[in-house]
């Protein structure tokens, strides 16, 4: 897409289903792997591969894959990784919000660094 194009709702609708679900994707995962009962070793694999959020998460990549390449096909590649950056982003914040994760100073100046290069990307720059 050349600078100074404007973006298409499907681009828009596939860069926002894809944040979607691959966030989606790992905070399913961060929940199936969380659970402090587990034990160890291979009981603990057994009992994540027994909860739905692992499942869930796996669901979650395979159609974000899709919508990936979907989105691929209509963005440069340079700009396509850039804009799926902000998927650190989503998941920084969704992290604390559900998980109770610490955003540190640098965390919250590296989540505004992301979202300030996405925003220039997206903009055409």
């Amino acid at each position: 897409m050349p600078a100074g194009d404007s973006i298409s709702p499907l681009v828009a609708g596939l860069w926002l289903l894809n944040i979607v679900l691959d966030s989606g994707g790992q905070l399913a995962f961060k929940a199936a792997a969380g659970d402090e009962t587990a034990g160890d070793g291979l009981a603990r694999w057994k009992h994540m591969a027994a909860r739905p959020w692992l499942w869930l998460g796996v669901g979650c990549y395979v159609i974000e894959f899709l919508v990936w390449i979907a989105f691929l096909s209509l963005v440069p590649l340079s700009e396509g990784v850039l804009l799926g950056s902000i998927n650190i982003v989503a998941i920084m914040v969704a992290g604390r919000i559900l998980f109770g994760e610490k955003l540190t100073r640098l965390r919250i100046a590296g989540i505004l660094l992301v979202t300030l290069g996405v925003a220039i990307v997206g903009l055409g720059g």
